[in-house]
């Protein structure tokens, strides 16, 4: 049966969305004449280096430099883009600037709302370059941030982009030991750090975490201390520049060094579920191009239309929602838990700001489900045009409660993407449907597929995602890896040529997609794949399950075992009644050999530290292997599932 129609774009909204602006100079410029988006898609990646070519000119990249070939023959990971050309990425951030709408608004636990302008944003900007470039830091050179989600922390990457540097930042919620596995590897000259965070009404002094990570990383010459808590001597603690000593002296105009198109911009990290963080490296011109593509296409951001993601910056969102100032928007920056004092705080932020675009996770959505909070009926939010959930797979149900209790004309427009390129391979159409629980559509420019064990192309069927021609956001190299081994193991030894990118999901005959979860932790049950978002969807439904975690062990006299981990919502004990249930919406909603073979109670479960959750290292703990509880944002999860080994010996 065909899926509920939730949302369909009106005449207005697609003649006026940037798909249709982009759609149409397409036809004036490349005599390519489409209205279709199936039809688009398929020029985009049949055509693969002449829509690349068509994204830098229809978004006017400026070149100070030109470039002699859009894309080298080389096949994944070794294609070369752009060669010859040399840009700068935060140069056309700051083309944009303008004083009739504010670059950056800002909240916080401990702050109400700011705005920093787009005068403000520029000089502080520069005034940090040219503090940085007194230092001797050159283009290559590496900046780590720890820090949260301030303004200052969109001043220090923009700074580093500006020059060249390459830029890399962690959350101050990450362990000092987290950190430093990160930042060892990429040796950074300057750390700038904030004194402390606060979360969930709570306060967090930092200084004395920064003290062992400098200690630790010979590399850094300088650090440079924000002072957001303000509560403690910084100079009794740590010796470190002052973040308004710097921003108090006279600087320079800020200025933006040419890059080679392939120059690195940042390091993002991989959650290190199967070792030490690998460290991601993206470019210059490949996001620059991918940003400008996707924000402005698939989210249909405008020139002073307000956007936010509630994200940390610890993860790829924070890298991305900068993106949106390419577009000539104004972007939010939340720092606190988005469920204090309650789960309204961010939608209260949403009708405060005037929001047009709120991006959150699929979690955040089904918790304000379960808390049963409906914001149409507390909140305006009629400036509200889009909402993108991202993170994990959303389930039909979390579809239909944004349309039911958040708002009822709102584009909900579902991404899945990652780390490794920095933005969404599938997400928001605004020409199509909404459809309750698929995903609009493929990305522009992104050849992906889902594939069956013989590497065929399926519709309809369960595949693993995988892109067959490069994209230029892709990675360019991990650092440290000169002979890509690391890079080839993780994306190439499946489909030879082929990036694999680990995920389940269906293509649709909508041609859209659902995703299925991760397939490195598909559960083989007798013989027959499940994927754990499926297991995941159904015990959501359960009201008195707060979370949920399963994981399948093949033993090795055959069969296997399948537990389900649960936490309970506070104060309500897992009985037999609930265990009953459980196993019954199972059974009902797909199949027996989707019941497990126990149900077991725990107070928490692992989750990265980007908010994703992990059954790797519970599998991995319950088969004796070693974990890297670096990886977990919260290792003390894992002594229960410790202890759970030493009794159950599988």
């Amino acid at each position: 049966m065909e899926p509920a129609v939730l949302w369909t774009p009106s005449a207005e909204w697609k003649e006026h969305s940037n798909l249709s602006y982009y759609a149409k100079w397409l036809g004036i410029h490349y005599g390519v004449s489409i209205h279709d988006y199936k039809a688009l898609w398929e020029w985009s990646v049949q055509h693969v280096d002449l829509f690349w070519k068509s994204i830098t000119e229809h978004f006017d990249i400026i070149w100070h430099n030109p470039y002699s070939i859009v894309m080298s023959d080389d096949a994944m990971p070794h294609t070369k883009w752009f060669e010859g050309g040399t840009l700068n990425y935060a140069e056309h951030v700051f083309r944009n600037a303008n004083s009739e709408y504010p670059a950056i608004i800002f909240q916080s636990e401990q702050q109400g709302l700011t705005s920093v302008s787009w005068e403000m944003l520029k000089n502080d900007t520069a005034a940090l370059q040219t503090y940085l470039i007194a230092q001797g830091i050159k283009p290559g050179d590496r900046i780590a941030g720890y820090l949260p989600n301030i303004p200052e922390a969109s001043v220090a990457l923009l700074a580093s982009m500006a020059i060249g540097a390459v830029w890399s930042s962690c959350s101050p919620d990450f362990g000092v030991e987290s950190v430093i596995e990160r930042f060892k590897q990429i040796e950074p000259r300057i750390l700038i750090a904030a004194d402390g965070y606060s979360y969930n009404g709570k306060t967090f002094s930092r200084l004395d975490a920064v003290k062992q990570i400098k200690a630790a990383l010979p590399s850094v010459e300088k650090v440079i201390i924000i002072p957001y808590l303000d509560k403690v001597s910084i100079e009794e603690n740590v010796e470190a520049e002052k973040w308004n000593d710097i921003m108090q002296t006279a600087f320079n105009e800020l200025t933006f060094m040419p890059l080679p198109f392939e120059h690195p911009v940042w390091i993002l990290y991989s959650s290190g579920t199967t070792g030490v963080p690998k460290a991601i490296t993206h470019s210059h011109g490949g996001v620059l191009l991918e940003h400008y593509k996707y924000l402005w296409l698939h989210n249909d951001i405008k020139p002073g239309e307000i956007f936010f993601w509630f994200t940390t910056t610890g993860w790829m969102m924070w890298n991305y929602l900068h993106g949106a100032l390419l577009a000539g928007a104004t972007i939010v920056l939340y720092d606190g838990s988005p469920g204090y004092p309650d789960l309204n705080v961010l939608w209260k932020l949403a009708e405060q700001t005037g929001l047009h675009h709120f991006g959150t996770s699929a979690p955040y959505i089904m918790a304000c489900k379960k808390a049963g909070i409906r914001p149409r009926e507390s909140y305006d939010l009629s400036a509200l045009r889009s909402i993108s959930s991202t993170g994990s797979p959303l389930p039909p149900e979390g579809f239909d409660y944004v349309y039911e209790n958040i708002k009822k004309d709102v584009w909900l427009c579902s991404m899945s993407g990652g780390t490794d390129v920095c933005t969404a391979f599938v997400g928001g159409v605004p020409w199509r449907n909404v459809y309750e629980g698929e995903i609009q559509g493929r990305a522009l420019g992104c050849s992906m597929y889902a594939f069956d064990e013989e590497g065929n192309a399926v519709s309809d069927e369960v595949g693993e995602m995988v892109i067959t021609k490069p994209m230029p956001s892709m990675p360019v190299y991990f650092w440290n890896d000169p002979d890509f081994e690391k890079y080839t193991a993780s994306y190439f030894e499946t489909y030879p040529g082929i990036w694999r990118h680990g995920d389940w999901l269906k293509i649709t005959p909508r041609d859209g997609v659902v995703i299925l979860g991760r397939s490195d932790a598909t559960l083989n049950r007798q013989g027959v794949r499940i994927g754990t978002a499926e297991i995941y969807r159904a015990v959501d439904k359960i009201d008195k399950v707060k979370d949920s975690l399963i994981v399948n062990i093949e033993l090795t006299g055959g069969g296997d075992y399948m537990p389900l981990f649960v936490v309970m919502k506070d104060r309500i004990l897992l009985d037999e009644e609930i265990k009953s249930l459980i196993k019954a919406t199972l059974r009902t909603t797909y199949s027996p050999r989707h019941v497990p073979d126990e149900i077991i109670e725990v107070k928490d479960l692992p989750y990265t530290i980007s908010g994703k959750k992990m059954e790797m290292p519970v599998k991995k703990i319950l088969l004796g292997k070693p974990v890297n509880e670096g990886a977990v944002k919260n290792p003390e999860s894992l002594e229960f599932f410790k202890r759970f080994a030493e009794v159950k010996k599988i």
